[in-house]
């Protein structure tokens, strides 16, 4: 799964976004059971997903802490049924048990919001050598939001994510699994968000595939002045501001219209290409 998008010429990868939740800040409680999950599952595979994101813990400003047991009794009955469907699944969690029991269940791949800083975590994707994506995060999910400063934010994202890269490497893990993410929303005011969007093609220097999530984020929210359920406009613009500057994976709650924006952009890049033959 990894290498097709480390691939330059192949289309960026749509991660649809599957919250076995009851608190996420967009679809918390909607898809809490496995039959539901499923559907949706189902659903996002007939729009075009290329990765489905499993995550059993919100991640959210001020949401409940969630033990090991719990997340991964939320999770892995779901990754069990929805694996049938034949899409890579990716498990969001940051807990080193919860990512083996993942894997184990099917999943192929791990997001983690803490760019494996927790304990054992690590060591797990060394030992199990899946696909990971490191995300940046300036402090923790339930307080992240209460004062974020940065200097130079994309110089300062772009430093973390190296030191995390190289822990990484140091420890085994083959770059060729390593996928990086600068976590818009995560411990960002609105101008750092901005500031990342703008400088998101400066992340190509790593050589490494750039995740890019901003679906319905209240970045968005702050811009617009919409809801959470009325931001598929402003989510589709940033999507596409995110693939003209690199990225590989646009993580996304609305992976129809999504697709339809790929298609779009990916048109467009073929006739650009065609040209310079």
């Amino acid at each position: 799964m990894h290498l097709i998008y480390q691939n330059q010429s192949c289309s960026p990868l749509i991660m649809g976004i599957l919250n076995i939740t009851p608190d996420s800040f967009s679809d918390g409680s909607q898809y809490n059971n496995e039959e539901q999950a499923y559907r949706r599952a189902l659903a996002m595979q007939e729009s075009g997903v290329d990765i489905l994101d499993i995550g059993g813990e919100s991640t959210r400003p001020g949401a409940e802490d969630v033990n090991v047991q719990q997340e991964i009794e939320r999770v892995v009955p779901v990754i069990r049924r929805v694996k049938a469907l034949g899409v890579p699944i990716s498990i969001d969690t940051s807990k080193a048990e919860v990512m083996r029991a993942a894997i184990e269940a099917g999943a192929s791949m791990v997001n983690d919001v803490r760019a494996l800083q927790e304990e054992g975590a690590l060591a797990m994707i060394a030992e199990l050598q899946v696909p990971v994506c490191l995300m940046h995060m300036q402090g923790q999910p339930r307080s992240m939001q209460q004062s974020p400063d940065y200097q130079d934010v994309v110089k300062e994202v772009m430093d973390f994510l190296e030191i995390r890269v190289a822990a990484c490497e140091n420890a085994g893990i083959n770059s060729s699994l390593i996928s990086i993410d600068p976590g818009f929303g995560f411990g960002k005011t609105l101008q750092h968000n901005l500031e990342l969007l703008q400088g998101l093609d400066d992340f190509s220097k790593f050589g490494l595939p750039v995740l890019a999530g901003l679906s319905r984020k209240s970045m968005l929210g702050r811009i617009t002045n919409q809801p959470v359920e009325q931001r598929l406009a402003a989510s589709l613009a940033v999507a596409q501001i995110a693939m003209q500057k690199g990225a590989r994976i646009i993580r996304v709650h609305d992976v129809a219209e999504t697709n339809d924006v790929r298609q779009v952009f990916m048109a467009m890049k073929s006739l650009k290409s065609s040209k310079l033959i």
